[in-house]
């Protein structure tokens, strides 16, 4: 059993918004957060709550430079009986441990990890929102803090937990997404950090991002960047298709995240009896078969949708359009059970969550 950790309570409490408030993603943050140090040959030390407030570093500090860095993102959700609870935060923390091995990071404690989250949670109770499709989303992340300019893993490190009451990722909620097809850039190669949930590969796909909103389109769906065909996720989310009946996925192949709620409707397809398919999958194949009407819904998936339905996407100078750009059933059912399952509506037969208290 982990000891509490020393807490210092923030001496101006930030005002919380309102029962009724129309709360946008990750915009509003907690009034504390948790942090520990890395020291080589100390290992993780310090670990202590305090106020949410600016980090101090010197300009040489190494993540400016050289972006050593990893995050990870999930949610708490407050129950119907108004308990508070996690969303597989174990595979949260492996995949960032994941993480920390490609970016040579020096590993966490699971257990230790999940403890700490949970006394901030229990701490800063009164912030997780209660109102339909709100929650508090939690944000872990792992820092380089060298006060050094020079490429080389770096001696010492920060981790810190900030949390945020959210609604919706996307304005449009449930409602199908717009998605453009990037085959100019690519985000990265098998090999590369693509399945490390770092910073850097969010940077680099910022530049696409940007042309497809010049464009009208929400995401972007990145291909290979190899063969420039081969289709691998869309922006934050792992991609899904119903073709001929069966949930067919990008098969993960070291470029690709590996996303929990991936996981999430992978098992929850599995024990519901649904055909699945993780594979390669050519964007020529999935065009052609569109265009015969074999492939009746496309959706994303990730911790901050959830489920995010495709209504259209465009390819060069071509567009399809799923399920007449209406939510598929497939999607609906998977959006229903889990985020069911996560406000405690329906049962947890699964044991996907994690009680606070």
């Amino acid at each position: 059993m982990y000891q509490t950790i020393p807490v210092t309570r923030n001496p101006k409490p930030f005002p919380k918004p309102s029962a009724d408030a129309k709360l946008a993603f990750g915009q509003i943050f907690t009034d504390h957060m948790f942090v520990m140090d890395y020291v080589k040959g100390k290992g993780w030390i310090d670990p202590r709550i305090e106020p949410y407030a600016p980090v101090c570093l010197a300009p040489s500090t190494m993540v400016f430079h050289y972006g050593q860095a990893v995050f990870e993102g999930l949610k708490a959700y407050r129950q119907p009986n108004g308990r508070i609870a996690l969303f597989r935060p174990r595979l949260n923390f492996e995949r960032m441990n994941q993480s920390n091995a490609r970016l040579v990071i020096p590993p966490i404690d699971v257990d230790f990890c999940i403890h700490a989250l949970k006394e901030l949670v229990r701490l800063e109770a009164d912030w997780v929102p209660s109102a339909s499709g709100t929650s508090l989303y939690i944000r872990p992340f792992i820092i380089a803090t060298d006060p050094c300019l020079g490429v080389r893993p770096a001696d010492t490190y920060r981790f810190l937990i900030i949390l945020s009451p959210s609604g919706a990722y996307y304005p449009q909620g449930i409602n199908p997404v717009n998605i453009y097809v990037e085959n100019e850039y690519v985000r990265a190669v098998r090999g590369g950090t693509g399945e490390a949930k770092t910073p850097g590969n969010y940077a680099a796909s910022l530049i696409a991002q940007e042309k497809a909103y010049k464009a009208g389109y929400v995401q972007v769906l990145w291909l290979d960047g190899v063969h420039r065909r081969y289709i691998e996720e869309v922006g934050s989310m792992n991609v899904f298709f119903v073709i001929d009946g069966k949930l067919v996925t990008p098969a993960l192949n070291g470029s690709i995240l590996p996303g929990i709620t991936r996981r999430t409707v992978l098992e929850l397809s599995r024990s519901l009896g649904i055909e699945t398919e993780e594979r390669q999958i050519d964007i020529h194949e999935l065009w052609s078969s569109a265009q015969k009407g074999r492939v009746s819904e496309a959706f994303g998936s990730g911790t901050a949708a959830v489920i995010s339905p495709i209504g259209e996407m465009k390819y060069e100078d071509d567009q399809i359009v799923f399920n007449g750009g209406q939510i598929g059933e497939l999607s609906q059912k998977f959006y229903d059970t889990i985020t069911g399952i996560q406000y405690g509506f329906l049962p947890d037969s699964y044991g996907w969550m994690e009680p606070v208290d």
